[in-house]
């Protein structure tokens, strides 16, 4: 039998904050973009999908290194609890 995956509030509300504040970076990027190379600002709309890729790439970056980390202390938690007295 195929147990329910149950996922806390403060989960999914910390996650979608932190995809919140990676779609207004994503947004910044565009606006800093427009700026430097003087375009129309038409292309915040138009480059509306750049943008969700761009936020999408960056939550998946985010999701690797965490992973990386939290593999990493798990490890190190591992081998620095056997050698201790």
């Amino acid at each position: 039998m195929i147990k329910d995956l149950i996922i806390k509030e403060k989960v999914i509300r910390q996650e979608l904050m932190l995809l919140g504040v990676l779609f207004v970076f994503s947004n910044l990027t565009n606006v800093y973009a427009i700026l430097v190379h003087q375009g129309s600002w038409s292309e915040l709309i138009s480059q509306f999908h750049v943008v969700g890729l761009l936020t999408l790439f960056l939550y998946a970056v985010s999701l690797l290194l965490r992973g990386l980390f939290y593999s990493g202390r798990a490890v190190w938690r591992l081998t620095t609890k056997g050698t201790q007295s």
